[in-house]
């Protein structure tokens, strides 16, 4: 009888990282299994196997990319986390225009618009959920004062617009020099908000955030 894999999760990870490199370069459009497992040194029968179908495929590399995307913006905050919106969308847009970054964020575009036009099966949910991640970094972001209210909502939804839009333009154009000046005019919005914010009451650090 022939003997399995000792670990097939482990494979499926190995396989799953490889693909994951492979689509960063080429991208998911007419993404084929064929080219896919010659480049990864697999096979279409394994990458059926372990995940399922081509769809299989697709969601694992999707959520693959949704994660990195996620601890990437995440890791934007750090060492000194900012406090406040307009500070933290100077720090992502700063991440975000960086030209490494550039194969991620042309999968997450990519993905995006498929999952616009192609709303069900491997696609599905993809731009409800990457909406939904990204609010998420940027209420962490927020006082817990102005993050519960109505108005915290709606601000980090401009904030998000001027990101999102921004780096549709930046990947069409790749002018960074234009866009970083169009974030930085809508950051005065921004920068007024935290300020009445802060003279509302809210703030716990005093360290003078919104006192211009």
């Amino acid at each position: 009888m022939p003997q399995e894999a000792p670990n097939p999760s482990a494979r499926r990870n190995e396989l799953l990282e490889a693909a994951y490199q492979y689509v960063l370069t080429h991208g998911l459009a007419d993404l084929s299994l064929r080219p896919l497992a010659g480049a990864i040194g697999s096979s279409p029968r394994v990458l059926l196997f372990l995940f399922e179908s081509k769809d299989g495929l697709l969601r694992a590399l999707l959520a693959r990319a949704r994660a990195e995307q996620l601890a990437l913006l995440e890791r934007a905050g750090r060492p000194d986390r900012p406090a406040g919106l307009a500070p933290a969308v100077e720090r992502i847009w700063t991440w975000l225009a960086a030209k490494e970054h550039r194969p991620l964020l042309r999968l997450w575009a990519e993905a995006y618009t498929r999952s616009l036009s192609q709303p069900h099966g491997a696609w599905a949910g993809f731009v409800r959920a990457t909406v939904d991640d990204w609010l998420g970094v940027l209420a962490g972001f927020q006082p817990p004062y102005e993050r519960d209210g109505r108005e915290g909502l709606t601000r980090r939804t401009l904030a998000l617009a001027v990101l999102r839009g921004a780096l549709l333009d930046l990947l069409a154009t790749d002018d960074e020099e234009r866009l970083t000046a169009a974030v930085a005019l809508q950051l005065g919005l921004l920068r007024d908000g935290d300020g009445e914010g802060d003279a509302g009451g809210g703030a716990t650090d005093g360290g003078g955030d919104g006192e211009d």
